[in-house]
């Protein structure tokens, strides 16, 4: 079974931003709606790789600083051109304060 893994403090993450979390040689992107929910996918986007921690987050998008491709970082579904392959979505809960994904 997969293990939970705190990934930050949930005062890490302002309101519709991203940050980036590195954790057993993988890179994971964590995410803080603007309804303050919190989510979780993997860190490079799939189509060159970029950082998603660098892009920009509007409502329930992420936009990849590379290309401007664009995910739904609730769902992980790719949202049109460059991106066509999905991004892995992990479950997150919080416990005292701290944003937890389990990995």
């Amino acid at each position: 079974m997969a293990d939970w893994v705190e990934a930050c403090a949930v005062d890490d993450v302002e309101k519709e931003d991203v940050i980036r979390f590195d954790h057993g040689g993988r890179t994971f992107a964590v995410y803080r709606s603007p309804d303050d929910k919190f989510f979780a996918t993997g860190g490079y986007c799939t189509h060159e790789k970029a950082h998603l921690a660098d892009g920009l987050v509007m409502d329930d998008i992420i936009e990849c600083p590379k290309h401007n491709g664009r995910f739904n970082y609730k769902t992980g579904q790719a949202k049109g051109a460059p991106v066509c392959v999905n991004l892995a979505t992990y479950p997150v809960k919080i416990e005292a304060g701290k944003v937890m994904i389990q990995i």
